[in-house]
């Protein structure tokens, strides 16, 4: 580490902490030439994860998106925010997990929709229904069948 004062390489480290979550290291520093003090913090980058598309796209992974499509499921249902923001980043979590870092969109909505299934059986049946991409009320039956999601007549 170079010393922001005399450039020096020189310096030796008087303190460090974690951060609460232990994302940062703060550490106080002395340079051994000028002697002046100074704090660094230090963080591991992230890894910049990519989504390969049905349609063979890359883009860059958004977890807005996993949120926006988590929300467009829950909409009018009972599913505070907290729990949406907490399934979107049980998702990246697990998206970082994997040995690659170029990661099928097949692979990310596999996982919301198990998420939804067992929080709420209204947000899967919509998540899947826009996912799976249904075209007819038979593929809605077939997918509530798989499921075992009851329906109750009234």
């Amino acid at each position: 580490m170079k010393c922001p004062y005399c450039n020096s390489s020189e310096t030796k480290v008087l303190d460090k902490r974690e951060s609460e979550n232990e994302e940062i290291t703060r550490r106080r520093r002395e340079c051994l030439i000028c002697l002046k003090r100074f704090t660094t913090y230090e963080k591991i980058e992230d890894i910049d994860l990519s989504v390969i598309k049905k349609s063979g796209v890359i883009e860059p992974f958004d977890i807005n998106k996993v949120i926006n499509g988590i929300k467009r499921a829950s909409q009018k249902r009972p599913i505070a925010e907290e729990k949406i923001l907490q399934i979107a980043k049980e998702v990246e979590a697990e998206i970082r997990k994997q040995p690659s870092t170029e990661i099928k969109s097949r692979f990310i909505g596999e996982m919301i929709m198990q998420k939804l299934l067992d929080l709420d059986e209204v947000a899967y049946v919509r998540f899947a229904s826009v996912y799976k991409e249904f075209r007819t009320a038979e593929q809605f039956i077939k997918e509530i069948e798989k499921n075992r999601i009851i329906v109750k007549k009234r």
